[in-house]
């Protein structure tokens, strides 16, 4: 029985940050990809009220995690994603290796730029070093795990914040009502 699965503009989208990300960072295996996607898709909220990849994340010990694609990541991979990387052992590190090119159509010009910005900062971090930043105090993990403790879901409005780049709350909370109306309206699944 062939698996079949629809492919969205998203899953395309996130399958594309993972090569980017594995291409441009070193020391590039699960756990640095899953910090830096939790941090494109955090900042991406404050910014505009709608995260990168549209993943759910849940506080786990070593940080925010999307706990789906962990699990896509550990196990057997879908084949839309073992087309585009293969994960093979290095060292300590289970590095991810991108099989395909990026390309960039699925991004708007506010994506690209985060994604530049994040490999600027993390380009040679290793996971254990981006901890300092998924870990920050008043972030997003810190707040949940404060609030809810562990395994818990992060809610994206806890990525806004009092900075010049932030929505307010009632902005954010505006946009996710206009889209998730916008969504019924056409029928389409979030």
């Amino acid at each position: 029985m062939v698996n079949k699965m629809i492919i969205t503009h998203q899953r395309k989208k996130l399958i594309n940050i993972i090569i980017y990300f594995a291409k441009n960072t070193k020391y590039c295996g699960k756990i640095k990809i899953l910090k830096l996607l939790s941090e494109l898709d955090f900042e991406h909220f404050k910014q505009v009220g709608k995260p990168a990849t549209g993943l759910y994340y849940s506080a786990w010990d070593m940080g925010p995690v999307p706990v789906k694609l962990f699990k896509e990541l550990s196990d057997q991979m879908p084949s839309d994603l073992a087309d585009a990387i293969k994960i093979v052992p290095s060292g300590e590190l289970q590095q991810i290796i991108p099989k395909k090119k990026f390309d960039s159509k699925y991004f708007t010009k506010r994506e690209k730029k985060l994604l530049l910005n994040l490999v600027e900062i993390f380009r040679d971090a290793t996971a254990e070093q981006t901890k300092e930043s998924s870990h920050r105090k008043g972030g997003p993990w810190d707040r949940t795990v404060k609030e809810k403790g562990l395994k818990q879901p992060i809610d994206y409005f806890v990525a806004l914040d009092d900075s010049q780049n932030s929505l307010s709350y009632d902005e954010a909370a505006e946009r996710v009502k206009e889209r998730n109306e916008m969504y019924q309206a056409f029928g389409v699944q979030q």
